[in-house]
């Protein structure tokens, strides 16, 4: 018990990383995956197919394949205009491949809740004087955050979790430094070590749903 708790404390200084991955990945992909949804429902079959695609692949593809793609395409890719990222921060590279991921996956959470709000409410809005972006931010868009806030904390604790992966690439965030522990240890302690490392996940995972909750509690007062 006593190593358990001693390991807890050191891991968590560490949360501050995991938690930095997450939320930018989140932020990021709620702006692409709102561009994503935009495109599907906008009138152009080229831009739907498009956008399509891209859901389809990445939704098909593991974090993990995406976060090695991210660390090694992404210089290859920039190499070819003469940028050199190949000394980037490893962090970044990790929120670029977790933002890829979220904003697949959240671009079907905004589509199917923007298609249930009732198009009645944008006409009503228009014929009250508003403009096209006043109906869309004042009436629509909260109404759209509501629908859709169960599946966005779903989404933020699927990203806490899946940041776990970027120890791979050398990201020194909870797992990573866990692995350290491990090492040093010669994985004499591994059970206390990896069960310290749930704890603080699932902590993470419970405060983020009691959070969602809240702010949906608050959003129902709002909308009545």
């Amino acid at each position: 018990m006593g190593y358990f708790l001693e390991t807890l404390v050191k891991l968590i200084p560490f949360l501050r990383v995991t938690i930095y991955i997450a939320v930018w990945a989140m932020i990021l992909g709620l702006i692409f995956g709102t561009l994503l949804a935009a495109m599907k429902l906008s009138g152009s079959r080229f831009l739907k197919k498009i956008a399509e695609l891209f859901t389809t692949l990445i939704r098909c593809t593991p974090v993990i394949v995406l976060l090695f793609l991210s660390y090694y395409g992404l210089p290859l890719l920039f190499g070819i205009v003469g940028l050199d990222i190949s000394n980037g921060s490893k962090t970044a590279f990790s929120i670029a491949a977790l933002t890829v991921y979220s904003s697949a996956t959240l671009s079907e959470i905004i589509r199917p809740a923007y298609l249930s709000i009732n198009k009645g409410q944008m006409e009503a809005a228009l014929t009250v004087g508003l403009t096209t972006l006043q109906a869309m931010v004042t009436v629509i868009l909260p109404q759209v955050v509501f629908v859709a806030l169960p599946n966005m904390g779903n989404m933020l604790i699927a990203l806490f979790q899946e940041s776990a992966l970027a120890y791979l690439i050398g990201v020194i965030d909870v797992m990573g430094q866990a692995k350290v522990i491990n090492s040093m240890n010669y994985g004499a302690h591994i059970i206390e070590v990896y069960f310290a490392v749930s704890l603080l996940y699932w902590m993470l995972s419970l405060l983020t749903g009691k959070f969602v909750d809240m702010l949906t509690y608050r959003f129902s007062k709002i909308m009545k």
